[in-house]
């Protein structure tokens, strides 16, 4: 099973990966939690240059290109080896950010950016993915607190409304795929929503 977490800055979906990757762990799963940008050493390099060269300008398209050059090594290399060998992979990001942040964000062609995006998937899309839906303000004011600021996260609000507009969009387009969760909760509550849909999922899937 393929799982991916998405949503605005500060939504609390690393935290929510997290959390789920100990829960699968702990009911006795083999799963393993990855990330994008930032896997191997393509994906290092390419996380640097993306969100923390400030003295790098790129342009919206090289950066287009620069998230699905690291997403078709990441699966190709990492994501489906592991699948292969029967482990639940959960993923902080994937496609759906790329389509929303270099689509709505930065206002590429749309549909140029979806079919790179989808692409750059090597026909590998997620069973399920959770969209921690947050008030991008609410997001923002987290951000101050982790003490880890990257060049996206420095974006004006508006790029960051785009976004979450654009994620409200994919969400409405594919509810089967997309579940979206009130991400404005107790991170524990939250995560006991996200965890009984999951292993609800895997007894379908069984």
């Amino acid at each position: 099973m393929f799982i991916t977490f998405e949503g605005v800055e500060g939504s609390g979906k690393s935290t929510q990966a997290k959390l789920l990757v100990e829960f699968l762990s702990q009911c006795g799963y083999k799963v393993t939690l990855t990330r994008e940008p930032g896997w191997g050493r393509l994906g290092e390099l390419i996380r640097k240059m993306i969100l923390d060269e400030r003295d790098l300008d790129l342009d919206p398209f090289s950066e287009l290109c620069l998230f699905c050059a690291d997403r078709a090594q990441h699966v190709r290399d990492f994501i489906k080896p592991k699948l292969q060998d029967g482990e639940i992979v959960i993923c902080d990001r994937y496609f759906d950010s790329t389509v929303v942040y270099q689509g709505h964000g930065r206002k590429l062609d749309k549909r140029l950016v979806n079919k790179i995006a989808t692409a750059s998937t090597l026909d590998l899309l997620p069973d399920i993915t959770f969209l921690l839906n947050l008030p991008v303000r609410t997001g923002l004011t987290r951000l101050q607190t982790r003490g880890e600021i990257t060049k996206m996260d420095e974006e004006p609000l508006e790029f960051h409304e785009m976004i979450r507009q654009g994620y409200m969009l994919l969400a409405r387009r594919e509810p089967e795929r997309i579940k979206k969760i009130n991400g404005d909760r107790d991170s524990s509550e939250i995560h006991e929503e996200i965890s009984g849909i999951v292993i609800n999922s895997i007894a379908k899937k069984s």
